[in-house]
């Protein structure tokens, strides 16, 4: 036990050689799950190619509906939680903590902000009657299929959205371990592998915001 204590330290799993290999076994990992999730999100958007083929008009006319405004701050929003992410792995790898705490809070600050716009984006078209599916009942938009974009936008951006509150959970955990100081410039494998997916996060809404928003 000890001689594989010492050649093993303490965040290296017996059945890893070194940090290496387990690094990039956990990244390879974390690939496939993107992977998957990008065909995940691909099934939502054939479904909304092949609707907006059918009814070219009401996503113009139904675009107007959305606060772009919004959508666009929301959209710096997420930019900026990359970036404040990106800064993370990066004092993580030069076992800056007092850095790595800072961005992970500030990442999960901008989430939060996104949420919260996206909240009142909610409640502003409830209000207005704006239900997906057999629940719409809002008079302001002349199109007899209009509840089939509103029904679209809610999967696709509600989808979205627990992909954000998934990862507002996955960066506090890394904040709580970063606190105990688990984290250094030898082990640093699940900030960089929380930060993929959060980037993840980030490159959908850049592909929701102007395929929702800016339609017209």
């Amino acid at each position: 036990m000890a001689n594989h204590s010492t050649s093993h330290p303490t965040h290296v799993h017996h059945h890893f050689v070194d940090s290496d290999q387990q690094f990039d076994t956990a990244k390879l990992g974390m690939w496939v799950f993107l992977v998957n999730e990008i065909l995940f999100f691909g099934g939502l958007f054939c479904a909304y190619i092949v609707y907006r083929a059918w009814y070219p008009e009401l996503f113009q006319m139904a675009a107007l509906e959305l606060n772009t405004f919004w959508g666009a701050v929301n959209t710096v929003v997420l930019i900026g939680s990359s970036l404040t992410v990106a800064m993370a792995i990066r004092s993580a790898q030069k076992d800056q903590m007092k850095g790595l705490k800072i961005n992970l809070l500030i990442t999960i600050g901008l989430a939060i902000v996104f949420m919260v716009i996206k909240g009142f984006e909610y409640a502003h078209k409830f209000e207005l009657g704006i239900f997906p599916g057999e629940y719409y009942t809002y008079e302001g938009l002349d199109h007899p299929q209009a509840a089939i974009f509103f029904s679209i936008y809610y999967m696709l951006t509600g989808v979205h959205a627990l992909h954000v509150l998934i990862g507002i959970g996955l960066i506090y955990w890394i904040y709580l371990r970063a606190k105990k100081g688990e984290f250094s410039s030898e082990y640093y494998t699940p900030v960089e592998i929380t930060g993929l997916y959060w980037h993840l996060v980030d490159l959908i809404w850049i592909f929701l915001f102007p395929l929702l928003y800016l339609i017209e």
